[in-house]
Order: structure tokens, then C-alpha cells, then sequence
């Protein structure tokens, strides 16, 4: 029979290959020594990957109670966070770094502190993480957000561009990553980022480049945005994700969350993208009333931050049809679509139909008003010049909604609508404002 230490070695060695096996290994090096203190710490780190999180914890307090160490600390600290229970997150963040302060835990504690919305600390943690390990990319990435959250664009974007170091999303291209040298006459590949809210929101940048003297540019997307980015000035050719890696040789390549960086942050007013005429006609007909208004109301599950940033359903907006003289639209897509066709609410459920971004904008660009969650329809309408008003959480807020205020530079259209004191407060906010609408 193996030994608790031939056991524990050998979970270790299985924690990047093989989770489950390393974690029954861990476990039977428990089984013959019950205060293996370090298999009950990686024990709680596997299970927390995993999302058994109440086991996880029970694991890292049993490593904790037989010795504290500063890794079991930070991983409890981690997983309190987690489950927002963020005060004795911070007790735990602080008793590890007291042990040894380590640039990871400093970095972990930051992103808390942010949370809680104390940013001034939490930027002097990022700064100690930094200072520590200057070249973290998860630090920077996540000190990029505290910095853009706060409008400091120019120290922001350098930072955000850590998101790509050791990521698989970065493209294998045979080509050079533009970093900022003469456009003139070079040609450009454009590549997709992770979120299509990210590829409408940046594609305003695509007209810059062809000004700076791009000879050409070709612009890849997923393919429920291609008709739409079709619309898009300066753009020579659009081209779905699916198709792969291009044949052709360009001079450079980019990604659309680079381009700020580069051109600073020139944010124009003026719609960018546009709907298309025959989609406006496909729709036409099916919008009517004195005052129509689209509701998006979930987000993409996949989501980090998907709990707090989406309605837990249709439901809740339900004071809204105490206002007389509106026609609902639901222009909601994939999670919640089936909510929306046998919803009790009077609504018309648009969703079902729409084949791609073409679709939505010209269903938008009929409606007089759209609400909705921060999704990518929020970005569809803030780049056609459509009113829109967002929903946004208390927890986590996205960066490009800056930390306070009700407009948005990036967006005039847009009107936000920050969450204080949960869901239903703010949804009556919304109510009294569409009571005021003329």
C-alpha cells in the first residue's frame, strides 16, 4: 500500500492533468494521516476549481486550524470572496499577508477591496502586487480595471493589454502584432475579442486606422455580427471567425481593445454603425404603438459576473407595465427567451426571430426607447445612437460604465441607472422615470 506521502506526491503531480484523480489521491492521503495539513490545503484548492465550494472550505479550515499558512489563507480568502462574504475574506486576506506577503495575495485582496468599492486601497495592494512581481499579467489586467473604472484611460489601456500574455484567445498569426507604428499603406487584420459587446463597442476605432493610412483593412468577427460591422466606415472587408486564420498576408495584425491604446482615447459622439435598409423593411409592421420600447432583461450565462448583472427573471420588471401608453417588445435572446413567450406581462416576443446583430438594430431603430441589462444589446444601441437605458449592478459594475454618473462618455444615447440597494428599488426608479417621459 502506498504511503500518505507517495499519495500526496502523487495528487500533486496529477493537479494540471488529471483534477479528479489528484483530488482521490488527496483524499486517501487524509484517509492514513488525518493532519496531512498540505493535502487538505491542495484538497480545498481542487474542490473550489471544481465549485464544490462548500467542501473546499470545509477542507482549507481543517489545513488552517493544524497550521495557517499564508497559501491556505489566501485560497480561503479567495473563496470567501467569492461567495461575498467579503469581510472575513478580508480577515483572511490580511492574516496571510502577515505571514509572507506575497504579490498573488496582495493582487487577489485588491480585487476585493475594488469590489467593495475602497479604491484607493485597493489600488496601493495592486501597487505592492506590482512592485513584487512588475510583470504579473493578472495583475494588470485587473489593475487596468480599477484604472479605466476611474476614467484614467491612459494608464489603463497598457495595463488591459496584460490580458493576452499566456491566453489561448491570442491568435497564431504568421504576421506581426501592430504596436502602434505608421499605418500608412500597411495592411491590417482585425481579430475578435472574447465578448461581442468588446467588437461593437471598439470597431469605432476601425475608421481611425483607415485615416492613419491603413491601405487596408479586414475585419473578423462572429458571425452574428457580420452584416452589421458590414456598415462599419473604413472597413474593406469583413470576415467571419469561423473561417480561420487568412491565407493572406497582411502587415499587421490587432485586436479591437488595442486600438484605444494606440490612438488615445478619442471617443466621438456620432453613431458608427447603422441598420441595414432591407432589415428595417423585414421588421416593418411589426412595431407599432404610441410608445414602443425593447426589454433585454439576461445576459450571457457564461458570464463572470452573469448572478449579479442579470434579472433573475422577467418578472421583476413587472412594474413597468403600471405605466399606460407602452408597447413591450422582448428583444431577448437565448436564456430567458421561453420566459418571454409565456409571460403573463403583455409583450410582443421579438427574440425568437432574430437571426443576427442586422436583425436587432433594425428592430432598435424602430423602437423609441430600449431597456435593458449590460449586455451587448446596450452596446448595439449606444453605437446606432438609440436611447437606451441601463440596468446596471451594484456589484462589480463594468469599467466602461465608469464608477459613477448617469451618462456615458463612450455613448450619448445611453442614460445609467445604478443599483443601491438591490434589484427592486431600482426598477421603480425606472418606473418613475418612464412616468416622466413626455
Amino acid at each position: 500500500m502506498k504511503s500518505s506521502d507517495e499519495l500526496f506526491n502523487e495528487g500533486c503531480r496529477l493537479i494540471g492533468l488529471d483534477i479528479d484523480v489528484a483530488i482521490e489521491r488527496f483524499e486517501r492521503a487524509i484517509e492514513q494521516k488525518p493532519d496531512f495539513c498540505e493535502a487538505h490545503a491542495n484538497l480545498g484548492m481542487l474542490l473550489q476549481k471544481k465549485g464544490m465550494l462548500a467542501r473546499a472550505e470545509a477542507a482549507l479550515r481543517i489545513s488552517i486550524a493544524i497550521r495557517p499558512t499564508p497559501e491556505a489563507l489566501s485560497n480561503l480568502a479567495d473563496l470567501l470572496a467569492e461567495t461575498k462574504r467579503f469581510f472575513e475574506a478580508e480577515a483572511c486576506y490580511k492574516l496571510s499577508l502577515a505571514l509572507n506577503p506575497l504579490p498573488a495575495t496582495f493582487s487577489n485582496y485588491a480585487v476585493l477591496l475594488a469590489c467593495l468599492k475602497r479604491e484607493a486601497e485597493a489600488e496601493a495592494c495592486f501597487r505592492r502586487a506590482l512592485a513584487l512581481s512588475p510583470d504579473n499579467p493578472h495583475t494588470r489586467f485587473n489593475y487596468a480595471y480599477l484604472l479605466l473604472r476611474q476614467g484614467r484611460f491612459e494608464e489603463g489601456w497598457p495595463n488591459l493589454e496584460a490580458r493576452h500574455q499566456n491566453s489561448i484567445n491570442v491568435p497564431d498569426l504568421p504576421f506581426r502584432r501592430w504596436q502602434g507604428e505608421s499605418a500608412k499603406g500597411k495592411s491590417f487584420l482585425i481579430w475578435p475579442e472574447l465578448g461581442l459587446g468588446d467588437e461593437i463597442q471598439f470597431s469605432r476605432y476601425v475608421p481611425k486606422l483607415k485615416k492613419a493610412g491603413a491601405s487596408r483593412i479586414v475585419l473578423v468577427c462572429r458571425e452574428p455580427l457580420l452584416p452589421l460591422l458590414e456598415t462599419l466606415e473604413g472597413v474593406d472587408e469583413v470576415r467571419p471567425a469561423s473561417a480561420g486564420v487568412p491565407k493572406e498576408p497582411f502587415d499587421f495584425w490587432t485586436m479591437p481593445l488595442a486600438l484605444p491604446g494606440h490612438f488615445g482615447t478619442q471617443i466621438d459622439s456620432a453613431p458608427y454603425l447603422f441598420p441595414l435598409q432591407e432589415r428595417i423593411e423585414k421588421w416593418r409592421g411589426r412595431i407599432t404603438g404610441k410608445k414602443k420600447i425593447g426589454l433585454v432583461w439576461k445576459g450571457n450565462p457564461q458570464h463572470e459576473n452573469d448572478e449579479c448583472r442579470s434579472l433573475a427573471s422577467l418578472s421583476m420588471l413587472a412594474p413597468l407595465w403600471e405605466i399606460d401608453g407602452i408597447s413591450f417588445y422582448s428583444l431577448q435572446k437565448g436564456e430567458g427567451e421561453r420566459e418571454a413567450e409565456f409571460s403573463p406581462l403583455p409583450l410582443v416576443h421579438l427574440g425568437g426571430e432574430i437571426v443576427d446583430f442586422a436583425d436587432s438594430a433594425a428592430i432598435l431603430s424602430q423602437l423609441d426607447l430600449v431597456i435593458s441589462v449590460d449586455t451587448a444589446i446596450v452596446h448595439l444601441a449606444g453605437s446606432l445612437g438609440i436611447p437606451c437605458w441601463v440596468l446596471l449592478p451594484e456589484f462589480k459594475t463594468d469599467w466602461r460604465w465608469l464608477k459613477d454618473g448617469t451618462d456615458s462618455p463612450w455613448y450619448p444615447s445611453l442614460r445609467l441607472f445604478r443599483q443601491k440597494d438591490g434589484w427592486e428599488s431600482l426598477i421603480l426608479e425606472v418606473r418613475e422615470a418612464l412616468r416622466a417621459l413626455p
